[in-house]
């Protein structure tokens, strides 16, 4: 059934054309992603399709029959209503006919009467054949689910939403819209102010999701685990691509490289043409040259590829820093509650630490006492040497709002000209008059961009980075992705962007419920551990459950220099792994890399890549079987040398 259909929608704002004749099918069971850079018009075309805003010329028309459900960015409640009740008034109908279904019920067991015991249980019929129907027993459960996997604990429930901040009212209008489970939702980020367990509950939720939606979102991960097809917006056109986002990547390289081979055929075609016209349009072959003209008008121009400018973010190599970066040991940190506890860690130079944790679990803090900028409750840390270390504070704290770009990167130790600073700022997307603009009229993105040109400037040999995702579009997170993979200097990033951790991290920092686990691996290696329920488990000594190789020749080293004994003797080597014979293993390894290369293969097949759920399910089986064939690696390894 085709739930909402527009033809030719246009929208101009001043002297930009943000859409231009745009038209879309949305039908039953469509789980679709919008994506395009920032400022292309996404939200002008959401606000168009809700009603929000008119559009210039074209028309849209809604279903006559089932319900449009969106998702608002600045939610308005009514004053006093605790978030319970806000929720369950998202049911509908289904809490009236619980309560009259609860009222007729106790009339019946006091009726008397004969004939009035007959009318209340024909009535009773009624009401519980309606709530059999909506499913409506289940509904105070199905109220807690949400709210819990959207991180509303049930000791909150009733809270009022006077009290909640910005971050949370929009989470509970996502709940409330998930409750009233429309036949297309349209959703404008849905998991912006959710963490990293929330994000992964609202896909599962979503990849399940019987009914339609239409979704902006700047998350990979989250695209590639919910979208079965992608409409892209670029120059005011949609073009449309079947599957996830990483389908949608793959398919538009290739339907770039077709685009751009018919439009450089088309001119040189034109060229010739044009060629010859001028050459003999007075001389003998002037006849032939005028049929050449009127073919040259026949012609249907071709339109250049819309392609997406993709800035090329980078950062300068890194000077040489001392062996080890930083240590900390035994670090404690607590406000109302304990953050972390007796956490102890060291950082080697070229690694690449990734932390992440719910909100409020104490990521950024961490950061800050690494850096000094907190003090810790107990415990130090204790910096290497030769260190140059660039701070990107989610905050952009250090950016004065009524400079601009252009002397906000100025940097102390580097005397910059104006064509170098301009230069800098142009590798981050920031040029011509935008870097002459007080930051204060600059859009999020942008300014968060020109924080990281002003890392670039510093020549850091250490980054680190606090949410640097933040308002950055794909194409920006991409860019980024690459910037960081090609520098060579030690990077500790705190983000819940997961595409960007598995692509750089080589360890994780893990805090939940004030327990840190300390994963050597990407994300995929880290959910692999959380599925096995090894990631985080009970503190012992060190308050965090690590899985990491420690030192093995009973020496560490000293970040000011030399070597000093530790007061533990080395252990001999211990079995990790329990005996098998090497060609037991050899197999285990050789049926596991052919299955990986099943996988991706599966991953490719067009079938599957229109099916978001299957997709999910064959990332996680890769990721599973990758981590397995490490294990085995290293279990090979061990067999090898103490067989």
């Amino acid at each position: 059934m085709v739930l909402l259909s527009a033809r030719g929608l246009s929208k101009t704002f001043g002297d930009k054309q943000v859409l231009r004749g745009v038209d879309l099918e949305l039908r039953s069971g469509d789980h679709v992603a919008l994506v395009g850079p920032n400022g292309t018009g996404k939200s002008t075309l959401l606000r168009i399709l809700t009603g929000e805003l008119p559009a210039d010329a074209g028309d849209f028309e809604l279903p006559t029959k089932g319900t449009i459900g969106y998702l608002e960015q600045h939610p308005e409640f009514p004053p006093g209503v605790s978030i319970w009740e806000l929720a369950s008034q998202a049911l509908g109908d289904i809490t009236k006919l619980s309560q009259e279904a609860e009222r007729v019920a106790s009339e019946l067991a006091n009726a008397a009467d004969s004939a009035e015991h007959e009318r209340l249980m024909e009535q009773f019929d009624r009401l519980q054949t309606k709530l059999q129907q909506q499913d409506a027993y289940q509904w105070e459960h199905r109220v807690e689910r949400i709210l819990a996997g959207l991180g509303f604990e049930p000791g909150g429930h009733q809270r009022s939403v006077d009290e909640l901040s910005g971050g949370q009212r929009n989470r509970l209008m996502l709940a409330c819209l998930l409750l009233q489970q429309p036949d297309l939702m349209i959703l404008d980020e849905p998991n912006n102010h959710l963490d990293i367990e929330s994000t992964e509950w609202l896909e599962e939720t979503l990849a399940d999701w019987s009914g339609a939606y239409l979704l902006v979102s700047h998350d990979r991960f989250f695209l590639d685990a919910t979208a079965n097809a992608v409409l892209e917006l670029v120059d005011g056109k949609l073009d449309k691509f079947r599957g996830n986002y990483s389908a949608y990547v793959r398919q538009k390289a290739e339907r770039l490289e077709v685009q751009r081979r018919t439009f450089e055929k088309h001119r040189e075609e034109v060229a010739k043409l044009e060629d010859f016209i001028r050459k003999h349009h007075h001389g003998q072959k002037s006849t032939q040259a005028e049929d050449r003209r009127k073919k040259l008008e026949r012609i249907e121009l071709v339109e250049p590829p819309r392609e997406i400018s993709i800035p090329k973010f980078r950062f300068p190599k890194a000077s040489r820093a001392g062996d080890i970066v930083l240590r900390a040991n035994g670090l404690s940190k607590a406000y109302d509650r304990p953050l972390f506890q007796n956490l102890s860690f060291q950082i080697e130079r070229g690694q690449r630490w990734a932390i992440l944790g719910s909100n409020g679990s104490g990521k950024s803090t961490l950061v800050k006492c690494l850096l000094g900028e907190i003090q810790a409750d107990e415990g130090h840390v204790q910096l290497g040497s030769n260190l140059r270390i660039g701070y990107f504070d989610q905050l952009l704290a250090r950016l004065p709002e009524d400079t601009t770009a252009a002397e906000a990167i100025r940097v102390p130790h580097r005397d910059l000209d104006d064509l170098q600073r301009r230069n800098i700022l142009g590798s981050f997307g920031i040029s011509g008059e935008l870097s002459q603009k007080p930051l204060r009229m600059l859009s999020g993105g942008e300014k968060n961009r020109t924080m990281l040109a002003w890392l670039s400037a510093m020549e850091a040999n250490v980054l680190v980075l606090d949410e640097p995702t933040n308002h950055l579009d794909l194409w920006s997170r991409h860019a980024l992705e690459q910037a960081i993979a090609e520098f060579d200097g030690t990077v500790i990033l705190v983000t819940h962007d997961r595409f960007l951790v598995n692509a750089i991290a080589d360890h994780l920092l893990v805090i939940r419920n004030g327990q840190v686990s300390q994963v050597t691996g990407n994300y995929d290696t880290y959910r692999h551990w959380l599925k096995a329920g090894l990631a985080v488990a009970d503190r012992g000594k060190s308050g965090s459950t690590a899985m990491e190789s420690k030192p093995k020749n009973g020496k560490q080293e000293d970040i000011s220099g030399g070597l000093s004994e530790s007061k533990e003797k080395p252990a001999r080597r211990k079995r990790k792994f329990p005996y098998r014979k090497l060609t037991d293993l050899e197999n285990d390894i050789a049926e596991l890399e052919a299955r990986i290369e099943e996988l991706h293969r599966d991953m490719l097949e067009p079938h599957n890549l229109r099916d978001g759920r299957k997709m999910k399910e064959l990332q996680i089986e890769l990721a599973e079987a990758e981590s397995r064939l490490m294990q085995i690696y290293e279990h090979y390894e061990e067999a090898c040398e103490l067989n």
